[in-house]
């Protein structure tokens, strides 16, 4: 299933305890659809307030399922935060929404007008100080290709004795740009990679929204990555602008 969400009013994606989460209201609405457990699993974990527009959900149903039926009860139970965009079956009896991926492409927007924009607050970061793109164009030739992230990752809790994860990231494409005549001051950024570490792309855009300030060179975008120190960039952006747009497969 293609998944797309609000992600304001959740906890983010992943299954929590004791708390509103998108995956939590989607398995509950399939177990009620279906009358039976299942197993779902998402390609990527979003966290509190971050949006999805190209989430994928791969579980095992009944082989009588109607898809198309499926589909619109989840809908009508879940909308409008939640929707089943596509629904289908997978060809690969092995497929895995998050093993079987590629990469993951995400957006993230930034409203750059000196007037915030009431329609675009849910989903973008105002920034009413000038910003200078091509610095922040600039800012993104450094982070493509295969890196050590730790400079922009939160780093996970490790048991003592165990071996911390690599945050080794292959990203494939980086860039910014303005959208559109008809949203004056509302900026792109757009990043698809192999995969990411928790909080990777905030902690990227709000760095690069101080080298657009001028606050940070854009020269220095490299020697930050170099450093692997989580100190050396700057405050993560907020989680509202931030949303999975889509998710690649072989």
């Amino acid at each position: 299933m293609t998944v797309a969400y609000l992600g304001t009013e959740f906890h983010g994606f992943a299954e929590s305890e004791r708390v509103r989460t998108v995956m939590g209201e989607l398995r509950s609405a399939l177990e009620r659809v279906v009358r039976q457990p299942v197993n779902p699993v998402g390609a990527g974990r979003t966290d509190t307030g971050v949006h999805g527009w190209g989430q994928v959900v791969s579980l095992d149903l009944p082989d009588d399922t109607d898809l198309g039926d499926l589909q619109h009860r989840i809908n009508r139970m879940c909308g409008p935060m939640i929707a089943v965009r596509d629904a289908s079956w997978t060809e690969d009896p092995e497929f895995n929404a998050r093993y079987s991926a590629s990469w993951r492409h995400y957006r993230y927007h930034v409203v750059n007008d000196r007037v915030p924009n009431p329609l675009l607050a849910a989903t973008s970061w105002h920034v009413p100080q000038p910003l200078q793109l091509w610095a922040m164009q600039l800012a993104c030739d450094p982070i493509i290709g295969e890196h050590d992230f730790s400079s922009f990752c939160r780093r996970p809790k490790v048991v003592e004795g165990a071996t911390p994860p690599s945050m080794t990231r292959r990203v494939l494409s980086a860039q910014w740009r303005a959208v559109s005549d008809d949203h004056p001051g509302l900026l792109r950024f757009e990043i698809r990679a192999n995969a990411f570490c928790h909080q990777m792309v905030r902690s990227l855009v709000g760095t690069m929204v101080d080298i657009g300030l001028g606050r940070i060179h854009a020269g220095e975008m490299r020697s930050i990555l170099l450093r692997g120190d989580r100190q050396a960039a700057s405050t993560v952006a907020p989680p509202q602008g931030l949303v999975l747009w889509e998710v690649g497969y072989p």
